[in-house]
């Protein structure tokens, strides 16, 4: 559990390991999403945030040190959240909204704006991973204001 958790080996980046590790996440969504529509991305996305956490709460258990920064499953299973419906069989994958989702994913997991703050003080995977979650799902609403505001400027 512990190579998954740590990302193959990306968590033991000595810089920013939660953000070296969500390439992962940026793989999987470009891998993956380009074959479903969105309903079948909504359920891939909430799949691979569950698993994260008992991979998290595995590797919590190991390090034995409260979301560990070599602990990255929950970055790379948690940003597809970011990337549902924004990708797709009929428009492949747009790597300028990639790097938005990208880019908002980060920034909302570093900030942590509530809950997030709070509910990363759960014990194990769930604190873990909960916060995480909740990011993607501010940097997916944010996406869609950011594409939409673009669209608005384009038209």
């Amino acid at each position: 559990m512990t190579i998954l958790a740590t990302g193959f080996g990306f968590g033991y980046s000595p810089i920013a390991s939660g953000t070296v590790g969500t390439l992962w996440g940026v793989l999987i969504v470009a891998l993956l999403f380009p074959l479903l529509n969105i309903t079948g991305q909504i359920v891939a996305a909430l799949i691979m945030a569950a698993i994260s956490i008992p991979i998290c709460d595995a590797a919590d258990s190991v390090f034995k040190t409260k979301d560990d920064g070599r602990i990255v499953a929950d970055e790379y299973l948690s940003f597809p959240i970011c990337m549902i419906g924004l990708a797709g069989p009929d428009t492949g994958i747009r790597w300028g909204v990639m790097l938005i989702a990208f880019l908002t994913f980060r920034f909302f997991d570093i900030v942590k704006p509530p809950p997030a703050y709070n509910i990363q003080k759960l014990k194990g995977g769930l604190g873990i991973a909960a916060d995480d979650i909740i990011a993607a799902i501010y940097s997916l609403a944010a996406n869609y204001a950011i594409l939409y505001a673009i669209s608005l400027i384009l038209t």
